[in-house]
């Protein structure tokens, strides 16, 4: 969920002749136009930001020689001195004056690539505009949300448009919710090869991970307390097939009708082979919808009694595991009610991480984390998908995940599903993202256990 929130202003920074904002509601979409005619391949928005920088580094470092990128944001001076900070590669690479407060400046931006990446945010407040801009133009998106709310506005607001046009509309390519994603999509594929049956219950653990919690994480996180206070949108953010639906069709799913996003769960219900208590996962209430979102996509492709979960590992001796994962859940859920306590949050508001602020290079060196998502198939056959990458999660590792998305919608566009819309990671790019990150020195396996 980590964003940044460095190309906000309150004024419209941009030149009076940038093209009107569109309305897709109240206009006939233009046909898809995001390909060999644009001017760039990916525009990273928001690049002065912390996040935002670390995606741009990635890309001048790894990214094709030959990729047409450019930086935007509102402030020329901190493009420039972002430009600078990446070296010789990105010497050349454009500067887009864009404000996210202005539309017609969006406009402007995604009129000139194939891609926009987006490190904006929180996005319930400031990527709206931006995604309805890039499903007007047929322009392919990518972002870091973990933001229930707005996913599900991007689907009312912007999927039918991009459908019309062509764009990508794919939300939530970082930590949250890449690993989540292509851990189930791998295991379908795996279990589709092998003729094993269909998914059934299935549940992602986070078995190991090593990283900090970004400012932009935090700061998402008071957008939806604050939204959470709406008994409507409330409702909507516990409905765990919240975006599953189509555009002004959300499914009446109760709560019950798939696993709790805060249990405490015995791992060997996951699988005879783990012992132990597996813990909540605290950004399951956003990935589960992610993975859900996907198989309605697909048209319940992983299964029509497919359901899905996440938990965290915390050890595998049974009563001290038990105790640590009712610790996590309780403080958890006491984090949460922290946030929508007004004088509670202002306390909490001194200490923790501020947006743009990350941890070192050498704490982002040293991160990693390691996912593994079982299933049971129709046909009685146990299988396990493993995700490991090296980096923090949240901040090296999620620049990778977010960099890789815009260049396998850019450049391997041959390669792609043919699907349009607002869509997930896996649906969006499927195997090209796999194969992507798997080069960029990510571990992914699924196959059969026992």
């Amino acid at each position: 969920m980590s964003a940044d929130h460095d190309a906000i202003s309150n004024s419209d920074s941009t030149s009076t002749d940038a093209p009107a904002a569109t309305d897709p509601a109240a206009t006939d979409p233009a046909p898809a136009s995001s390909g060999p005619d644009r001017e760039f391949d990916v525009v990273v928005f928001g690049a002065t930001g912390f996040v935002g920088e670390l995606t741009a580094k990635y890309l001048a470092d790894h990214g094709p020689t030959d990729a047409r990128i450019a930086l935007a944001g509102r402030s020329e001076g901190k493009l420039s001195d972002v430009r600078r900070r990446l070296g010789p590669r990105a010497a050349d690479w454009p500067l887009i004056i864009a404000d996210a407060s202005s539309p017609a400046s969006l406009d402007a931006l995604v009129a000139r690539t194939r891609v926009v990446c987006t490190t904006v945010g929180p996005y319930l407040k400031y990527g709206e505009a931006l995604v309805v801009a890039a499903a007007s133009a047929g322009t392919d998106y990518v972002d870091l949300t973990g933001e229930v709310p707005f996913v599900h506005y991007s689907i009312n607001k912007a999927h039918e448009t991009a459908e019309a046009t062509g764009a990508r509309i794919v939300h939530s390519c970082g930590f949250d919710s890449v690993p989540s994603d292509l851990g189930a999509w791998t295991l379908y594929r795996a279990i589709s090869d092998d003729g094993a049956g269909e998914l059934t219950d299935t549940t992602l653990i986070v078995r190991a991970m090593r990283g900090g919690i970004s400012g932009g994480t935090i700061d998402s996180m008071r957008v939806i307390a604050d939204e959470a206070k709406d008994s409507q949108k409330r409702r909507l953010m516990l409905n765990p097939q919240a975006l599953s639906g189509s555009p002004a069709e959300t499914p009446r799913a109760k709560v019950s009708s798939e696993p709790s996003d805060i249990a405490i769960v015995g791992a060997k219900s996951v699988d005879p082979s783990l012992s132990g208590t597996l813990a909540p996962f605290f950004m399951a209430a956003h990935n589960t919808r992610i993975v859900r979102r996907s198989n309605a996509l697909l048209h319940n492709a992983y299964g029509k009694d497919f359901h899905y979960a996440e938990t965290m590992n915390v050890g595998s001796i049974p009563g001290i595991s038990t105790l640590t994962a009712g610790l996590v859940g309780v403080g958890t859920g006491a984090f949460l009610g922290a946030m929508s306590f007004g004088p509670v949050r202002k306390l909490l508001d001194r200490v923790l991480p501020k947006p743009g602020d990350g941890p070192s290079e050498k704490a982002r060196e040293n991160g990693f984390f390691v996912t593994e998502t079982y299933t049971t198939t129709t046909t009685g056959k146990r299988y396990r998908s493993r995700i490991k990458a090296k980096g923090d999660p949240g901040y090296k590792a999620t620049a990778v995940m977010l960099a890789e998305s815009a260049l396998g919608l850019a450049l391997d566009r041959d390669r792609l599903p043919d699907h349009h819309g607002v869509l997930t990671p896996a649906v969006a790019l499927g195997d090209v993202l796999v194969d992507r990150l798997r080069t960029a020195g990510f571990e992914i396996e699924a196959g059969p256990l026992g």
